[in-house]
């Protein structure tokens, strides 16, 4: 398209007009990392604490938190969980810490994993968990700093 007169007038005129309408509202990005509404991949988070080890929840011992439905191994676990979920619930809302320290999001994966100060973090990849060990302290305060802003 040339540029010309009534071209630059017709661009003048629809400005104001698209003020108006203003930009799409884009929808806020869940509180809890979940797929189909089971937080963390369905992972029990308490079994991280003692077993050491990602285990597979079950919809048996599930109860709904933030948004997203948890499951446990056990209900034992769940019942754990209930009466601590500000412990066991990985933080960042069980999104990548590493991501989180750098002010966006991402999803995780089970394997990739910490406890640090009695509190969960999960990562999107082993070579995003790599990167935050190297400074944990640093990206706990960096990903606080972005949290929970970075939802949308």
């Amino acid at each position: 398209m040339q540029l010309n007169r009534r071209n630059l007038l017709g661009i003048l005129v629809a400005a104001p007009a698209a003020a108006l309408v203003g930009s799409p509202v884009l929808a806020a990005e869940p509180e809890t990392f979940q797929t189909n509404g089971v937080a963390i991949n369905g992972i029990d988070p308490v079994a991280y604490f003692l077993d050491g080890a990602p285990v597979e929840g079950s919809a048996d011992h599930a109860v709904t938190y933030k948004g997203a439905e948890w499951r446990f191994a056990s209900a034992a676990n769940k019942a754990a969980f209930e009466a601590e979920p500000e412990k066991y619930g990985a933080k960042f809302g069980g999104y990548c810490a590493f991501a989180a320290s750098r002010g966006y999001l991402a999803p995780t994966i089970p394997e990739a994993w910490t406890v640090y100060e009695d509190r969960l973090y999960l990562n999107a990849s082993l070579r995003a968990r790599e990167l935050w060990l190297q400074d944990i302290p640093g990206n706990i305060a960096a990903g606080e700093a972005n949290w929970p802003g970075i939802l949308g």
